[in-house]
């Protein structure tokens, strides 16, 4: 008996008008999306691929992600959670991980997968390879039909364009006639880096003309197939003219589409009516400025390249994705709902982890890092705004380490955190954190560093670090640091000094009154690189195996 159920019929789904554009209307072969956060990429891509799978029967998509981590806790359970709720059922429908068995009575691939692995198989026989640039060669030897890419901006162009790129080629014989055969959907928020702006580009590419053409052509098409629609509910038969004219429209549609490149720049806003205005209010209030003004607004923000950090490079940045645990999980996404340190291969869960605070009436920074050998990586980093305070900051962290063996930290802080608070009680940020932690059952190793250091000397002194040319050469974990990395890199200078102008703007209810990147995060970044350059801390395993920062 056959496990495959009827093919379920697509319910009405909500679009707003640019998901209905690009989906409905313009339909180009290449779409680039630059779209705020819970603009609605998701269902954009559900649509997308639904339709490549289902028209192109045993066909092969590649899913191409920066990282395996990334892949499985935001693009694929996105996608997975539309299909759901339009009736399209895993093991019902489609599955992960697993070869479809025998019993299920789904058609095949029209190649033969070695390995299911990293397959999303469809019920049809169709598949999509999760591609991840963590784990180099996953296109190798593919014949993809389709490219998926979500988080274009984590996507490393290069790699991309020489591995994945000339594997969107080929079985033409079998899906040559549909204009969406080796089409591509690229999606992402906004880029505030040179090299993850490199989809950017494909604006030029875009042809405006040629798709207000295929608007008005889709218009007319629209027009007449609602024409002939109301005769034969009449009972009246369409004159041949009108069939002759939706096959003319449809043919030309198809040709204008397979060579279109459709190119656009939206906001969260688009999709106000889905989000409502009490949640863009939200993101306003708990995001750092520049992440609101790319990931919600999705303007184009300009990278300092003369700032504060003007040692750093790109290869400063790093990924490090335990795949041994996420493997294990066997894409059971409700398994890593709530992330946690197990994800991380970048942190060695026996010894102490360093971290450095920031402290702010609006926002708190924790910046966490572990020496190891001569780097310095900066493994993960948190901050709490408004009503969250440094008992929430704290607890943040020990929630996403609540797994790490050595529950011990090396506390740096200099004397902003002494006799200081909020202005509500007598005990100051220090003795707060250094409370919050114990409470929760971890043991603090406290590192005074005195007065903050001279903004000439800390610049001198970290980008020394960048560079390599002192004891610990900086490393930070892109995917764990997004916010930290963006105050990082915009962070510029005035009168010789980092710019911290913008920390004192009020915050309005305008974007202009928010353009400006906060430096607060980089404030604790410093405390922390500091403080470990310069005031070691000495670590001991709990597997009783001394060694020294």
């Amino acid at each position: 008996m056959e496990h495959r159920a009827a093919t379920p019929e697509m319910p009405q789904v909500y679009l707003n008008h640019v998901q209905r554009d690009v989906m409905t209307v313009v339909q180009a072969k290449d779409t680039v999306l630059v779209a705020g956060r819970a603009f609605g990429k998701g269902v954009v891509h559900a649509l997308w691929n639904l339709r490549n799978f289902q028209r192109m029967p045993r066909s092969c998509t590649g899913f191409v992600s920066a990282n395996i981590k990334r892949a499985l806790t935001n693009t694929l359970p996105s996608m997975f959670v539309h299909w759901e709720n339009w009736g399209f059922l895993r093991n019902l429908h489609w599955c992960i991980g697993i070869k479809p068995p025998q019993a299920w009575g789904w058609d095949t691939p029209r190649f033969k997968v070695a390995n299911y692995e990293n397959v999303i198989s469809f019920y049809n026989g169709s598949i999509g390879f999760i591609i991840s640039q963590d784990r180099t060669g996953t296109s190798n030897s593919h014949s993809f039909d389709a490219v998926d890419v979500d988080e274009a901006k984590f996507i490393d162009y290069e790699q991309f364009k020489d591995e994945t790129m000339p594997a969107n080629r080929g079985n033409r014989q079998y899906y040559g006639q549909h204009f969406f055969h080796h089409s591509m959907l690229i999606t992402s928020d906004m880029p505030v880096t040179k090299k993850g702006s490199w989809f950017l580009d494909w604006d030029k590419k875009c042809d405006p003309e040629l798709i207000e053409v295929i608007r008005g052509a889709a218009c007319e098409l629209a027009y007449i197939s609602s024409r002939v629609r109301d005769m034969r509910s009449k009972g009246v038969e369409p004159p041949p003219y009108l069939k002759d004219e939706m096959r003319r429209l449809h043919t030309d549609l198809c040709r204008l589409r397979a060579v279109a490149v459709d190119y656009r720049e939206v906001s969260t806003i688009d999709n106000l009516e889905v989000v409502g205005k009490a949640f863009i209010r939200q993101l306003k209030r708990d995001l750092p400025p520049l992440t609101f003004q790319t990931s919600v607004l999705c303007k184009r923000i300009g990278i300092a390249r003369d700032g504060f950090y003007n040692k750093m490079t790109e290869s400063t940045k790093y990924s490090a994705t335990n795949f041994s645990y996420l493997d294990s999980l066997e894409y059971k996404f409700d398994k890593i709902k709530e992330p946690s340190c197990l994800m991380d291969a970048d942190v060695d869960p026996t010894r102490q982890i360093c971290i450095a605070f920031d402290f702010n009436a609006n926002i708190n920074w924790l910046v966490a890092g572990q020496p190891q050998g001569h780097e310095l990586k900066v493994v993960k980093s948190f901050f709490v705004k408004y009503d969250r305070k440094l008992n929430e900051l704290v607890d943040d962290f020990c929630k996403y380490y609540r797994h790490h063996k050595a529950k011990k930290v090396v506390f740096y802080y200099d004397s902003t955190a002494i006799g200081s608070n909020y202005a509500v009680n007598d005990e100051d940020f220090r003795f707060v954190i250094v409370k919050a932690f114990r409470r929760r059952g971890w043991q603090v190793v406290e590192k005074y560093i005195g007065r903050p250091m001279a903004h000439i000397e800390k610049q001198l002194m970290i980008n020394r670090m960048f560079a390599g040319e002192a004891k610990l050469k900086i490393r930070i974990n892109r995917e764990n640091n997004e916010d930290l990395l963006i105050s990082i890199q915009t962070a510029g200078v005035y009168n010789g000094k980092k710019d911290k102008r913008g920390e004192k703007l009020p915050e309005t209810d305008t974007p202009e009154g928010r353009l400006e990147a906060r430096t607060d995060g980089s404030d604790a970044f410093d405390t922390l690189a500091i403080g470990c350059e310069r005031f070691p801390a000495a670590s001991v395993s709990i597997a009783g195996i001394a060694s020294s920062f």
